[in-house]
Order: C-alpha cells, then sequence, then structure tokens
C-alpha cells in the first residue's frame, strides 16, 4: 500500500493525513470482498524496514492502527471477516499486542480473510521458516512452505503494487514464486474497489503455465 506520503506533499499536506486516507481505502477495499468473491486480501501494513522512519511517523502509524481495530472490528465480525496476522506483531506496543489477539480470537470463524503484514519482512520469514524445519528434519520446499506465516493461507494469485513502484520491497517473496503481478501508478490513498477490478480483469486475461508449456 505505497504512496501515502506522496499524497500528502502533492496536497501540501503533512505526512499522517496521507496515511489517514489510506486507511479509508483499506475499508473500502474490505467492504468488497463478498461481491468481488474474493476469499483472501492480503495487506502490507507495516515493514520491518519501516522502523527506520521518523519517530513521530511511527507514533502516529501505531495510532491509526489502535483507532483501525477499535473503530473497524465490529464491522469485521458483522461482515464474517477473519483477521489474520502475519509477521512479528508481537514485537509491537503491549497495548496493540493485546488488542490484535483480542481482534483475532473475535474473528477466528470468519468466512473471509482479510492478512495484515505487521512488522514483517520476507526474508526473514523464510530464514524462520527454514530454521523450524531444519530443527524437525529434512529442508524441502514443503517443509519450509508448512513453516511460513502464511502456511494456513490460500495460494498467492494476483500481487498488486501501487504508486507506480515496480518492486515486491521484500514482501511475500516465496509466496510469489507463480503470482501474477499487477502495479499501477495510483497513489495508495486513491485506490479504489474500481482499481482492484482492473487488476482482476487484468489477471483473469492472462494464461498461468506455472513452468509448464
Amino acid at each position: 500500500m505505497d504512496g501515502n506520503g506522496r499524497w500528502a506533499k502533492r496536497r501540501h499536506l503533512p505526512r499522517a493525513m496521507g496515511h489517514r486516507k489510506g486507511v479509508e481505502a483499506v475499508r473500502a477495499l474490505v467492504r468488497g470482498l463478498e461481491p468481488l468473491g474474493i476469499d483472501c486480501l492480503t495487506l502490507y501494513a507495516f515493514s520491518s524496514e519501516n522502523w527506520k522512519r521518523p519517530e513521530d511517523e511511527i507514533s502516529d502509524l501505531m495510532g491509526l492502527m489502535r483507532r483501525f481495530i477499535k473503530s473497524d472490528l465490529p464491522e469485521f465480525i458483522a461482515n464474517d471477516v477473519r483477521l489474520r496476522i502475519i509477521g512479528d506483531y508481537k514485537a509491537l506496543d503491549a497495548d496493540i499486542v493485546e488488542m490484535l489477539d483480542d481482534a483475532l480470537a473475535r474473528t477466528a470463524k470468519g468466512r473471509r480473510t482479510l492478512a495484515v503484514a505487521l512488522n514483517y519482512g520476507s526474508q526473514q520469514e523464510i530464514a524462520r521458516a527454514a530454521a523450524k524445519a531444519a530443527a524437525q528434519g529434512e529442508v524441502t520446499v514443503e517443509s519450509i512452505a508448512a513453516h511460513l506465516d502464511t502456511a494456513d493461507l490460500p495460494p498467492l494469485d494476483l500481487l498488486v503494487r501501487t504508486s507506480g513502484e515496480v518492486r515486491l520491497s521484500n514482501f511475500l517473496l516465496w509466496q510469489a514464486a507463480y503470482a501474477e503481478m499487477w502495479f499501477t501508478d495510483v497513489l495508495w490513498p486513491d485506490f479504489t474497489l474500481a482499481h482492484l477490478e482492473e487488476a482482476l480483469e487484468s489477471f483473469a486475461g492472462r494464461e498461468r503455465r506455472f513452468g509448464g508449456r
């Protein structure tokens, strides 16, 4: 979900306003999951590299997270959405961890999944999974996959990146091995359900061979 800062800068607003507008885009997408038939949507919210950002920006992001959980959890429950966290979210502030644990428990039986990557880095995830696989025996593709943060999620079909950036930025590197990719110049706060539908239409027209002919 890239481009919050640039969205704010173009409007001569503080970066915090861009992040807040970005949260509104998240809400709109989550509400559109069922009509689009999407079983699982994964959002990269906070990377393990984002700790390098200024302290005031990190503080604002954490505050937004607190408010989002409080305000949107009832809607998740009402709309049968299961919250799933990937990444080392236990390293966040204790009150956020408590709120997330509560949200995970209360949405556990949801039919559709919103997976949120928090304090997530794909290289670190793969290293953790490989270490766990080695501790249990032979290290294989299957044993590593079984220990990834996403082991209980469906395979990644389509990876979308906003704001004109054309790279993976340490996100789902293992899972993206055969995923289709769709890039757009649209900044995340301006990303709408119509843009997601455009990405899905592009995906539907592609031939997926998974290395075959």
